[in-house]
Formats: C-alpha cells, structure tokens, sequence
C-alpha cells in the first residue's frame, strides 16, 4: 500500500528513484525494495516522504502502519479472528 503511494507520488512529480533516495539518504535498491514491498519504509522516512511531496502526514502513516500489520498477520491461520479481536479492543479504549 504506502510503497505503491509513494511511486505514485514519485512518478506524478516526475523523481526518478536514484533521486528520492538521495533526498532520503538511503540506497536506491532499498528504496526500490520499499517500493515494491519487499522491505517496510521506517517511521522516519514517512515523515521525510511527507514533507517531500507535500501530503498529510496522517494519511502515509496510516498506509504504512497498514503495511506492518499485513505483514505481521499475513501468513497466520487465524489472522481475521486476531484482527477483528484487536480492533474491538481499539475501539473499546477508544
């Protein structure tokens, strides 16, 4: 999800990937990985990534935090019960 927003971002302001790494300060294979989501964007680079394309902070962390979740439940047998069970409890400290 956020890897795909960012090459959206990135293709629509017409950044080739070299160049946005190097804002970044990280490998283009990396950030080329994030894109494609083999490998998840840290915290801090949303924030930078915000900044550089100028779009609401909340809405790349809510795509990145997505992200984390997917990967964390997305080979486990039980992955609906455990996420519906941890959204009833969000919503109940809410």
């Amino acid at each position: 999800m956020i890897g795909d927003r960012i090459r959206e971002l990135r293709e629509g302001k017409e950044i080739l990937l070299r160049q946005l790494a190097a804002q970044l300060d990280m490998d283009t294979a990396l950030l080329s990985k994030m894109e494609r989501g083999d490998r998840l964007f840290r915290k801090e680079d949303i924030v930078s990534l915000s900044e550089i394309f100028n779009q609401p902070l909340n809405e790349l962390l809510t795509l990145w935090l997505a992200d984390k979740v997917l990967q964390t439940v997305q080979e486990e047998e039980h992955q609906i019960e455990a996420l519906e069970l941890a959204l009833a409890t969000l919503n109940k400290n809410a």
